[in-house]
C-alpha cells in the first residue's frame, strides 16, 4: 500500500482482453471491476492462485462490497515512515489478487442471506510487500465495518511478541484515524468497537481460544513459525457459528520442512490451484520465483515481489542480494525471505532427493557378524536419543542402522510435530517409547550390549559434554567407547563425508544405504549446518527445523568408520615372545 503507483499498467480505455486477464491470472469479473473503477491492471501475477469464488455454484460478484472495503481502507491512515498520516490506499495488485476476489464473491446461504464465498485466505508473499499494513486493514474492517455484532477478531501468532507485530499497528490505526477513533476504545491488549460490541485482540495460547471464543475473524501472521497446528486449527474451528467468518493467513515462505502446519496449508493450496481438490471456501495466492531463476537478476526480483519498486525498493533488494553473494547462509535467507523460495535450511547442505536415492534395502539379519561403528547422541534426559550403526562394505559404501528412543512423556509432542507419524514409527519398531517422562538409559544400555553380541563393534563415539552414568556403565560392560566432541574441529570432516557419500550415491549404486527409514528421513529433512570462517561445518541443532539426533549419531559413527585405527598391541599380549 503506497501513495504512488506500483508496478501496473495505466488504465485502458477499452476493457482488458480475456487473453490479457488469463496471462495475469485475473478473472473477468475482477478485470471488469478494475477497469470500471479506473484501477490499472497489475503486471505481477502470482506463481500460484486458487480459483476465485465464482467457481461456487450460485455465486455472483458484488462490486459494492469491494467498494466498501476500499472506502474503509481509505479512511485509515498510515502511522509510520514517510507515508505517516496519508490514507491507506491498496495497490492495484492487492485489489486484483486479494481484496476483490475475497470480498467480491458472494452466494446465498441457507438463511437466504448473501455471504462471502471465501472463509479462509492464504497469502504467501516475500517480506516488505505490505503484509503488516494489509493485515491491519483486514483486521480493522472485520472488527469495525463488516456489519457483524459482537465480532471477535484475533491476531494469532506463535508467541505474544509475534502477535503484537500484527496487533500494535492496528491499535495505532484505531487511535490515529479520525474516522475511526471516536468509535473505538484501544486498550493494551484489545481494541473495542463500541457500536457493535466487537473487538480485536491478541491470542498466542491455545487456552485463550478455547475459553468461550466465538471467532469471526483472525489474522494469522507468519504461519511458518508455528511449531504445531493446534492454535491455528482451534481458531479456524471456532468460527462455526458465524455466517461469513474470515481467517486471513499471511506469511513468507518456510524453510522447506514437510511436516509443519505451513507445509500442510501450502500443499493444500497448491492442490486446489492445480485442480486436484476443490474447495471454494479457501482462496490462496503465492508469489515466488522459480528455483532455476537467477536470484541476482532484477527480473527475478520483480517476479517474486508484487510491490517491487516501492516496497520493497530496488535498492533494498540490491543490498540484500549483495549480502547473499558472499555467504551461503545469507543466500538461503535471501531466497526464502525475498524470493519466496522454500529453502530447507539456513545453510544448504543436503537435498532430500539425494538422500532418497540412497535408500536401498537394509536387512538387519544379514548384518549379524559384520564390523560396525557406532555413534551415540544422548541429547537431553527428556528428549530424543539416537544410536547409529555404520557397517562399511569394503567398497567405500556403508549400510546404516538406527536405534531411536524417547520418553513416553515426550511422544505426544513429537507426534504433533511429525503430523502423527511418530506413533506410526513406534508401531513399526523404528522408535522406542520408554515408559517414563525422562530418558530410560537402561533401555539404551541393554540394546547396545545386545547389539555388541550381534555385531563386531569396533568403536562407539559419544560426546563427553552430555555424558552420563550410562557412559560409565557401558565402559564397565567393556563397550569400546571413544570421546568425540561436537565442535567444528571434530565434526567438519565427517559431516562433509556424509554429504559427499549421499551426493555420490545413486539408486543403482547407493553409498549410504539407509532402508528408507522414515524417522531418519524426517531428521535429514530438518538438517541445517553452521559454517565457520574457515569453511568448516557441523550440524546445527539450533538452526535445524526440528530433531536431527539420528543424523548427528550417523555422522559420529561415520567418523569412526573412516578413521578407525586398531589399538596397538604389545608383543607380550601375543604369547609369542620366548625367553631363553
Amino acid at each position: 500500500m503506497a501513495t504512488k503507483a506500483t508496478r501496473s499498467r495505466a488504465p485502458a480505455k477499452r476493457p482488458p482482453s480475456r487473453a490479457t486477464l488469463a496471462r495475469l491470472h485475473i478473472s473477468p469479473e475482477v478485470g471488469w471491476y478494475l477497469h470500471s473503477r479506473g484501477i490499472p491492471l497489475p503486471d505481477c501475477p502470482p506463481a500460484i492462485k486458487t480459483p476465485e469464488g465464482g467457481a461456487r455454484r450460485g455465486a455472483r460478484f458484488d462490486p459494492a462490497r469491494v467498494d466498501r472495503v476500499l472506502d474503509v481502507f481509505s479512511r485509515l491512515r498510515h502511522t509510520q515512515g514517510k507515508w505517516a498520516g496519508q490514507p491507506l490506499r491498496p495497490d492495484p495488485w492487492q485489489i486484483a489478487y486479494i481484496l476483490a476476489p475475497v470480498f467480491g464473491w458472494v452466494y446465498r446461504n441457507e438463511d437466504g442471506d448473501w455471504v462471502r464465498v471465501a472463509r479462509r485466505v492464504y497469502v504467501d508473499v516475500p517480506r516488505k510487500n505490505g503484509k503488516t499494513t494489509l493485515s491491519g486493514g483486514f483486521a480493522t474492517y472485520l472488527t469495525c465495518a463488516d456489519h457483524e455484532q459482537g465480532a471477535q477478531v484475533y491476531a494469532v501468532a506463535s508467541g505474544r511478541d509475534q502477535a503484537r507485530y500484527c496487533f500494535d499497528p492496528v491499535r495505532q490505526l484505531a487511535q490515529k484515524s479520525p474516522a475511526l477513533s471516536p468509535y473505538v476504545k484501544a486498550l493494551a491488549h484489545r481494541i473495542i468497537h463500541q457500536p457493535t460490541g466487537s473487538y480485536f485482540a491478541v491470542v498466542s495460547k491455545l487456552a485463550d481460544v478455547l475459553h468461550g471464543a466465538n471467532v469471526y475473524g483472525a489474522i494469522i501472521d507468519e504461519l511458518h513459525v508455528h511449531k504445531t497446528p493446534d492454535l491455528v486449527e482451534a481458531v479456524e474451528t471456532g468460527t462455526g457459528s458465524r455466517s461469513q467468518p474470515l481467517v486471513f493467513t499471511i506469511t513468507t515462505a518456510d524453510d522447506g520442512r514437510s511436516t509443519t502446519i505451513y507445509a500442510r496449508r501450502r500443499h493444500y493450496v497448491e492442490q486446489i490451484a492445480r485442480g486436484a481438490l476443490k474447495d471454494t471456501s479457501m482462496y490462496g495466492v503465492v508469489w515466488a520465483a522459480d528455483a532455476e531463476d537467477d536470484p541476482f537478476a532484477e527480473s527475478t526480483w520483480k517476479k517474486a515481489n508484487p510491490g517491487f519498486g516501492v516496497s520493497p525498493s530496488k535498492s533494498y533488494l540490491e543490498n540484500a542480494a549483495n549480502e547473499a553473494r558472499n555467504s551461503p547462509a545469507d543466500l538461503a535467507k535471501f531466497l526464502r525471505l525475498h524470493l519466496g523460495i522454500r529453502t530447507r535450511q539456513q545453510t544448504r547442505y543436503l537435498d532430500l532427493e539425494a538422500w532418497d536415492r540412497n535408500a536401498s534395502i537394509v536387512d538387519e539379519r544379514k548384518l549379524a557378524g559384520r564390523i560396525a561403528y557406532g555413534g551415540l547422541d544422548l541429547a537431553s534426559t527428556s528428549d530424543l536419543c539416537a544410536l547409529a550403526w555404520v557397517f562399511p562394505d569394503g567398497n567405500g559404501g556403508h549400510d546404516l542402522l538406527w536405534r531411536l528412543w524417547c520418553p513416553e512423556g515426550a511422544l505426544e509432542a513429537i507426534d504433533r510435530r511429525t503430523a502423527g507419524q511418530a506413533r506410526v514409527w513406534v508401531d513399526r519398531g523404528l522408535l522406542v517409547a520408554t515408559p517414563s517422562d525422562v530418558a530410560d538409559y537402561d533401555y539404551i544400555r541393554t540394546q547396545i550390549n545386545l547389539d555388541r553380541e550381534k555385531f563386531r563393534v569396533r568403536e562407539i563415539a559419544y560426546d563427553p559434554w552430555n555424558s552420563s552414568q550410562l557412559v560409565s556403565d557401558l565402559l564397565g560392560d567393556g563397550a569400546p567407547l571413544v570421546k568425540m566432541r561436537q565442535g567444528f574441529g571434530s565434526m567438519s570432516a565427517p559431516t562433509k563425508e556424509f554429504q559427499r557419500l549421499a551426493l555420490e550415491g545413486t539408486a543403482e549404486t547407493p553409498r549410504l544405504r539407509h532402508g528408507g527409514n522414515p524417522a531418519i528421513r524426517w531428521q535429514v529433512d530438518n538438517l541445517a549446518v553452521e559454517m565457520d570462517a574457515a569453511g568448516n561445518v557441523k550440524p546445527s541443532k539450533r538452526n535445524s527445523g526440528d530433531k536431527i539426533d539420528g543424523v548427528v549419531a550417523l555422522i559420529m559413527g561415520l567418523d569412526r568408520a573412516v578413521h578407525y585405527t586398531p589399538p596397538r598391541r604389545s608383543v607380550y599380549d601375543d604369547g609369542d615372545l620366548e625367553i631363553v
